[in-house]
């Protein structure tokens, strides 16, 4: 069975302007189309029309399906029985389109995601993180004055308290949703340090209990760590920007 040509199915002659394309698949669409007319609706037609339309509202694909008709030496303009190839590549380019449609969708939502985690979880963080670093500096030079002094020993201790809340509250807050998969630079360098602040606030609030001049030091260092990997975690986070 011949099948009909492009031309065909839209009821147009071979020499139809691009304007007459469009009216007639338009016209065709609302006749045949289900949510336009129930009485005339015809799924496997319109399926044939849309075929037509996407090859010969293109320029340039018309001009190649005009050319493999005059290459089969179809003079009246029809497509022989195994001329198909044209359904078939109409096929492929909706596939493509969907595919293309999806990964638009996909990329979309990914980027989305990366905002709303970088607002949500990442900003949050890295200022907790900025606040207890900050202020060890402060609070070791101000115990350095009288390390026995029962007031300066308890500033020094409720300073460590308020730290710690903090501590949790970013560990919380880095541990409520996954990261993204294009943010796992940044995340993993802010885990990290938060890693080694919270080694670093265990040899601080060891200090109180024996006064061993070396958990200061070691917290000091473990803080000194944790703000390197602070700076990482920005670096990487810049470079996602750079992308």
């Amino acid at each position: 069975m011949v099948a009909p040509t492009h031309y065909e199915v839209l009821a147009i002659a071979p020499t139809a302007t691009q304007a007459e394309i469009k009216q007639a698949y338009r016209q065709l669409v609302r006749r045949i189309h289900p949510d336009n007319n129930r009485e005339t609706a015809d799924p496997v037609r319109l399926t044939q029309v849309n075929a037509a339309y996407e090859v010969l509202s293109n320029p340039r694909q018309r001009s190649i399906y005009d050319r493999q008709l005059q290459s089969l030496g179809n003079s009246n303009g029809t497509e022989p029985s195994d001329g198909s190839a044209w359904a078939s590549q109409s096929q492929r380019t909706a596939t493509a389109q969907r595919q293309h449609q999806q990964q638009r969708q996909q990329n979309q939502a990914s980027a989305q995601y990366l905002q709303d985690w970088l607002q949500q979880v990442y900003g949050p963080v890295d200022r907790l993180v900025e606040g207890i670093l900050t202020s060890l500096r402060t609070q070791i030079d101000e115990l350095a004055a009288d390390p026995f002094d029962d007031d300066l020993m308890l500033a020094f201790q409720g300073y460590l308290e308020s730290c710690r809340g903090d501590w949790q509250v970013a560990q919380r807050q880095f541990r409520s949703c996954p990261n993204p998969k294009h943010a796992a630079g940044v995340a993993v360098h802010l885990y990290y340090c938060l890693d080694r602040l919270g080694d670093g606030l265990d040899e601080l609030e060891a200090f109180p209990f024996n006064y061993n001049d070396q958990h200061l030091h070691t917290g000091q260092e473990l803080f000194r760590i944790a703000a390197n990997l602070r700076r990482e975690a920005q670096l990487a986070l810049s470079h996602l920007h750079g992308r």
